[in-house]
């Protein structure tokens, strides 16, 4: 994708579509009272009939607009003035693009602005991701002639300023940079279980680190797991023929610097195990290892942007199924750390991977250490599709990944955390249970993932409730890409100030 940035008139540059917003009362955004000039009134006549609307993200394509260049104008409703923010930023833009994206535009000029309540780069990088989304499809799996996207080749922005042209071009290149990874993410997730298995995940880290001399993978086999004492994560995979993998990638751009680790649940199929799913949605389960594709999406970002920051990723990658070799409930196995878990459940089997996972890592001695996991089915209830869950035991983590998501526009939603939760975990038997019974559930399970994070900067990331889309619109999205990437860009100072 090419990027540009014009001072010029919107109505005199010649491309295929120009992007204008439209705000409540019919009051026209910039590029909008411009176009409408040139065109002597014919937006405010549109927005008077009806035809074109104010409403947030409803957006009218206008051909052959007199006195106009461009082929195309999008006119898109903004809503309110005073409420327009970065989130509506992003839910204009993406009303504009999918308007379009049945057309043959190969440049597009965005004239919506975030003034006063952002900076050029957040407009740039934002336009650029949604139009990586509008843009993306997934047609690996398909036979025959493909169905082409929108042959999108240029994205140009009106500026006010010549000094802008600098944080808009910054914020391109990241956002071409958080598309890899996201794309990437979403790939991994939309791929078939017999396509996306434990192997294929660690060979595509190990394509990642190819010709990038600052970054390095490791894949260790069962047998070197079973080395290393992980019983709580070999036990997931027990009944299962595929071979569980635990993958192991390193990125230094920053000499010697504590990294942050990233660790990813990397479950490719969750049929629950001995405590087999129902059979309804149960392909869905697929999309379990989202939280591996993310932090794998990450690392690509991350590596693309050559930031000066060092991360390391650490996904356990398993399939969990039934089978004679299959763990039942009310064994007791042994983790990393020495201590037992009995599992009363072999469908939470998400935590006894990530628990050795967590033990692993220590060897690192990380800044912080952030798990994203699709974890529970409890997060949905209660956060919907909107929000990831975040535990965290340091406040200042916390912080900084509430902060980055709503930089990003993906968001999460602190939980808490406490001692009181964690006596659900309770067992006679054993050091803790797996399960904490059926209240708060999504709290109870990053309360047993805290067991393993003790003198460590910590959170986890339920995204369960984020990571893919059911029904028409069925498909992973690639979250939260975005905010670890964001996050790992502020970390390192890389975000403007």
């Amino acid at each position: 994708m090419e990027y540009f940035t014009t001072t010029a008139k919107a109505s005199g540059r010649a491309v295929d579509c120009v992007i204008v917003g439209i705000y409540a009362r019919g009051k026209l955004g910039i590029g909008a009272a411009e176009i409408d000039a040139a065109a002597r009134g014919t937006l405010k006549k549109l927005i008077k009939s009806g035809d074109v609307s104010p409403h947030l993200g409803r957006a009218a394509v206008l051909t052959n607009v007199e006195n106009v260049r461009a082929a195309r104008v999008v006119a898109v409703g903004l809503g309110k003035s005073s409420e327009f923010g970065p989130a509506e930023y992003r839910r204009a833009l993406v009303g504009a693009l999918r308007a379009v994206s049945r057309t043959r535009c190969g440049s597009i000029l965005n004239t919506l602005t975030l003034e006063p309540g952002g900076t050029p780069y957040y407009r740039a990088r934002s336009a650029v991701e949604v139009a990586g989304e509008t843009l993306y499809r997934f047609t690996q799996m398909k036979s025959g002639r493909k169905k082409a996207p929108m042959p999108l080749k240029k994205l140009g922005f009106s500026i006010g300023k010549r000094s802008e042209a600098a944080h808009i071009e910054r914020g391109c290149a990241h956002g071409e940079a958080i598309n890899k990874g996201a794309s990437l993410a979403k790939d991994l997730g939309n791929l078939p279980p017999n396509v996306c298995t434990p192997a294929y995940l660690a060979r595509t880290a190990q394509k990642l680190a190819k010709g990038d001399g600052r970054l390095s993978v490791r894949v260790l086999n069962e047998t070197e797991m079973k080395r290393l004492g992980m019983g709580s994560l070999l036990s997931v995979t027990a009944g299962a023929a595929e071979p569980a993998k635990l993958i192991v990638m390193q990125y230094r751009g920053a000499g010697k610097d504590a990294p942050v680790v990233l660790v990813g649940k990397g479950v490719t199929f969750d049929t629950g195990g001995i405590s087999l799913k129902p059979g309804a949605q149960m392909d869905e389960m697929k999309y379990d290892m989202c939280g591996a594709a993310s932090v794998i999406g990450t690392m690509a970002a991350v590596a693309a942007m050559k930031l000066p920051i060092n991360v390391n990723v650490v996904v356990p990658a398993v399939m969990n199924m039934p089978g004679g070799d299959a763990t039942v409930p009310g064994d007791i196995v042994r983790s990393m750390s020495g201590q037992t878990i009995e599992i009363l459940n072999t469908d939470a089997e998400g935590r006894l991977i990530l628990c050795d996972a967590l033990t692993y890592s220590r060897r690192f001695k990380p800044a912080a250490i952030i798990d994203v996991a699709t974890l529970t089915g409890a997060c949905v209830i209660a956060l919907g599709k909107h929000h990831a869950g975040l535990m965290a035991n340091d406040d200042a983590l916390a912080d900084d990944i509430l902060a980055a998501g709503q930089r990003s526009g993906d968001r999460a939603w602190r939980l808490p955390l406490g001692d009181d939760y964690a006596q659900q975990l309770k067992s006679n038997f054993a050091d803790m249970a797996n399960i904490g019974g059926r209240e708060a559930g999504t709290i109870t399970a990053g309360c047993f993932l805290g067991k393993f994070t003790d003198g460590m900067k910590w959170a986890h990331l339920d995204i369960a409730g984020v990571a893919w889309l059911g029904g028409d619109r069925k498909g992973a999205t690639g979250r939260p890409v975005p905010l670890l990437t964001d996050l790992l860009l502020g970390r390192c100072r890389a975000l403007p100030a």
